[in-house]
C-alpha cells in the first residue's frame, strides 16, 4: 500500500512565492576543471616547489613555505618517505607547466597540482603530482593572508565550484528585478561580469526590501569555479563584489 504524502497548502504557496521571487542568473558552461598555475602563484598560496630526492628518486615535490626548506635539508613525512632538497624552484623549465584541478574523495575536495614536462624522447608528457591538499583549508588560509573578509564571511562549501552564501533578514515582500535598488543591481552586474571572465557562475538572489533602519534584506547564493579563485586577481575582485552587500 502506497503512503500518501500530505503537503500543507500554505507551505506549498510559500515555496512557490520564494521560487518565483528568487532571481537566478547563470553563466552557462562547465566549471573550469583545470587551470594553468605558475611558481609565483604557488608561493602566494604558501607552497614552495622543490627539486631533489624523494623516496630515493630525483623528482619535483612541494612543501609549505612556512617550513622554509633550503638546499641540503633532509626530512621525513608522516608516511615515512625521505626527502632531500637539492634546490628551491624559482622558475619552471621551458618544457614544463603546472596544471591545477579539483578532485573529490569521500565528499571532500582536494586541490591537485601536476607538473607536466614535455620530452621529445617520450611518447607521452611526464606528469608529476606536486601538490595534493584539502581545497577548503588552503583557500581559507589564502583569503585570510590577503585579508579578504567578505570572501571568508560568505564562504560556505567547496567542490569543483565554491559556494558563497550571505543573507540579512528573514521576512519581507519579494521584489522583481525592476524593483531592485541600485546597489543590488550593481552587485548582480559586477558578479556576472566576473562569471563571464572565469567562464562559469550561478547567482541566486532574493530581495526582501529594507528593514526599519533602511538596510537591505536579502538572501544570496553565488557559485564560482574553485581553481579560478586561487588566482589573486580573481579572488580580490570577488571580495569587492561581495562587499557591495552590506
Amino acid at each position: 500500500m502506497k503512503h500518501r504524502v500530505w503537503v500543507d497548502p500554505e507551505v506549498l504557496t510559500e515555496k512557490e512565492e520564494m521560487a518565483l521571487g528568487t532571481l537566478v542568473f547563470e553563466t552557462l558552461g562547465q566549471p573550469e576543471k583545470a587551470r594553468e598555475y605558475n611558481v609565483k602563484l604557488l608561493k602566494r598560496l604558501g607552497i614552495d616547489l622543490l627539486y631533489g630526492m624523494k623516496g630515493g628518486q630525483m623528482t619535483y615535490f612541494s612543501a609549505p613555505t612556512s617550513d622554509n626548506r633550503q638546499p641540503g635539508d633532509t626530512y621525513e613525512d608522516e608516511e615515512g618517505i625521505q626527502y632531500e632538497v637539492k634546490s628551491v624552484v624559482e622558475e619552471l623549465p621551458k618544457n614544463a607547466k603546472l596544471w591545477a584541478h579539483i578532485e573529490g574523495y569521500h565528499g571532500m575536495a582536494y586541490l591537485i597540482v601536476n607538473l607536466v614536462i614535455e620530452d621529445d624522447n617520450l611518447e607521452e608528457p611526464q606528469v608529476i603530482e606536486v601538490v595534493r591538499t584539502p581545497a577548503a583549508s588552503l583557500m581559507l588560509a589564502f583569503f585570510k593572508k590577503n585579508k579578504w573578509a567578505h570572501l571568508i564571511d560568505a564562504f560556505h562549501s567547496v567542490g569543483v565550484t565554491v559556494a558563497f552564501e550571505k543573507s540579512r533578514g528573514q521576512k519581507g515582500r519579494l521584489h522583481t528585478f525592476d524593483e531592485l535598488p541600485g546597489v543590488a543591481r550593481r552587485f548582480l552586474r559586477e558578479a556576472r561580469k566576473l562569471e563571464k571572465k572565469v567562464g562559469f557562475g550561478r547567482i541566486e538572489f532574493a530581495y526582501l526590501g529594507e528593514n526599519k533602519d533602511g538596510d537591505m534584506r536579502y538572501r544570496m547564493r553565488w557559485m564560482l569555479p574553485t581553481v579560478a579563485l586561487f588566482d589573486r586577481n580573481i579572488a580580490e575582485k570577488a571580495d569587492k563584489v561581495l562587499a557591495l552587500l552590506k
